[in-house]
């Protein structure tokens, strides 16, 4: 299994507990071999060593994908979408998004284990942004969906990687930008150039990202040992969410030591930018039928929760 993150961070050690907990599930007789991100494939290059059987499961980030399969736009993240992370998982274990991912994958080969399930991604800003219409005619660099999302918000975006976000800000080549969560985010520096920290972080309320496999691999495993990769999974979920509730608390402590104002975007602001976001949900389908479908039933359920 080769993960998304860079050894030694605090991802990866969490991929090193679910590793460990399928190994304790079976009493140590199905070991999975942990690789970080680039160590058996380039990270851009996973999708298609796992199709081929190169090596047999990955931990992925389904939007990476969208461009060939529109459906993981909406497995990943939704801008303006679930604001709590427990809605997004409920939705995958509770109104059959499980299924619906695993559909979206089997015409590539491959198998969607299970979602790691976890919060939002702040907004870093140069300036202040309290209303929607803040966005308007600003600079962003946005990723993914974000990108569409954020587009039609008035935003001018543009995206690049996550290593020039600093020096993008620092040079007001961006207004604004997401990059990652708030400690690995201050961890950057981006307090020193960006002094307004805008939450919930609107444009990824929640992120899930994912445990897939080869499906001939899968296949050939006994029940017990799929059974503990399932359970190894939410587990992990859990504790990997619940780690990042408390370092955002303590985060937040630490920008406001550098000087930095906490704005949060008012509840009634976000819900009603939802119609608006929800006319580039359905853009980013592509017309595909099972993007339809799932973005159909993340909609029925946003509505069960009156979010639409």
């Amino acid at each position: 299994m080769q993960t998304l993150w860079d050894g030694g961070t605090t991802a990866q050690k969490f991929e090193e507990k679910f590793v460990a907990r399928v190994a304790e599930l079976t009493g140590g007789r199905f070991k999975i071999n942990l690789f970080s991100a680039g160590q058996i494939a380039p990270p851009a290059q996973a999708f298609d060593a796992v199709r081929g059987g190169a090596f047999e499961m990955m931990k992925t980030f389904d939007g990476y994908e969208a461009g060939k399969i529109p459906s993981l736009a909406f497995t990943s993240t939704i801008p303006f979408g679930f604001p709590e992370s427990d809605q997004y998982e409920a939705w995958f274990y509770e109104r059959g998004g499980l299924e619906l991912a695993r559909q979206a994958y089997a015409a590539a080969g491959m198998f969607y284990v299970a979602p790691t399930v976890y919060g939002q991604e702040p907004l870093h800003s140069k300036v202040a942004i309290r209303k929607m219409s803040d966005l308007q005619g600003k600079k962003g660099r946005f990723v993914g969906l974000a990108s569409s999302v954020m587009g039609a918000m008035g935003v001018a975006v543009t995206t690049m990687p996550t290593g020039e976000v600093y020096s993008a800000l620092d040079k007001g080549v961006v207004d604004f930008a997401d990059r990652g969560d708030l400690l690995s985010n201050f961890e950057s520096g981006l307090a020193e150039v960006a002094k307004y920290v805008i939450l919930p972080g609107f444009h990824q309320p929640t992120t899930a990202t994912s445990y897939v496999a080869n499906k001939g691999a899968y296949d050939k495993l006994p029940a017990e040992f799929k059974s503990a990769l399932a359970v190894a999974a939410r587990e992990v979920s859990g504790a990997f969410r619940q780690h990042l509730l408390v370092n955002d608390a303590v985060a937040l402590g630490k920008y406001k030591a550098k000087g930095c104002e906490i704005i949060y975007m008012p509840a009634d602001e976000i819900k009603a930018a939802r119609p608006k976001a929800l006319e580039a949900w359905k853009a980013a389908t592509k017309g595909d039928a099972l993007a339809t479908k799932i973005l159909d039933s993340q909609s029925t359920f946003m509505k069960d929760l009156g979010l639409l």
